[in-house]
């Protein structure tokens, strides 16, 4: 057709051109994969709701229509939110013997810099993550088949496939109502995806996915040992600006 294929078949991650054909009278018809010879995206007709339970299911064929089908675009959203809960988890943590039921409490709390300090190390955690996956990725690629990734995709695919974070919002709801394991069950479950999402996008076998997501997670755990260990703390800056 002269125009660039743009889509990718949910089945065999081959590429199309087009998801649907528009024919008269506004009878569509969903386009067939010439490789494999099946729809090129059965999920065009399916429910948004389907959708989302086949990608928390971690299936790879909702994880190609998510990323290379649709133009979803609120990976930046999605990575702030998750990043205010899992940094709110992490202070009130600090402050659980503190909390009040007062209005007035909760809108102080929030001013505290301790909050700010741990949303900055969640974030820094999460860039640590994504930078040791990429760049792990990127001299696989380069080393072993010469090419180059596309870093915009797989981090658009790394910080979609997050969204397992959001189960950590009962957790903010209900405030101390979790436990450790809940916590950590989240964690494998936000691994795993993040694994499916560069298998996916790669189109890899699963032990690489496997072996780039463990490196980020290597390079998040160093991170956070390193600002542990820092000599200087939120609460020395908050003592040196109101002295």
């Amino acid at each position: 057709m002269g125009k660039e294929a743009t889509f990718r078949c949910v089945e065999c991650s081959e590429k199309a051109s087009e998801l649907h054909r528009d024919y008269s009278n506004g009878i569509l018809k969903i386009a067939i994969c010439e490789s494999c010879q099946k729809p090129v995206d059965k999920y065009i007709e399916y429910d948004p709701v389907i959708i989302l339970i086949d990608a928390i299911l971690c299936k790879a064929q909702a994880f190609r229509h998510i990323l290379f089908n649709t133009s979803l675009n609120i990976h930046w959203k999605l990575c702030v939110f998750c990043l205010l809960c899992e940094a709110y988890l992490r202070w009130s943590a600090l402050h659980g013997s503190e909390q009040s039921s007062d209005p007035a409490d909760i809108i102080r709390y929030t001013k505290e810099w301790e909050f700010y300090g741990k949303f900055g190390l969640a974030a820094l955690e999460l860039t640590a993550f994504c930078g040791g996956a990429l760049l792990f990725l990127s001299l696989w690629r380069s080393c072993l088949q010469g090419g180059r990734v596309e870093f915009n995709l797989l981090l658009r695919g790394l910080l979609l496939s997050c969204y397992g974070k959001v189960l950590l919002v009962p957790a903010v709801i209900w405030e101390h109502d979790y436990s450790p394991l809940c916590l950590g069950l989240i964690k494998v479950f936000v691994l795993t995806s993040n694994s499916q999402a560069v298998r996916v996008i790669l189109n890899c076998s699963r032990r690489l996915s496997l072996v780039a997501v463990c490196l980020g997670l290597l390079s998040e755990t160093l991170t956070a040992q390193a600002c542990r260990k820092l000599p200087w703390s939120i609460q020395d800056f908050q003592d040196m600006w109101t002295s």
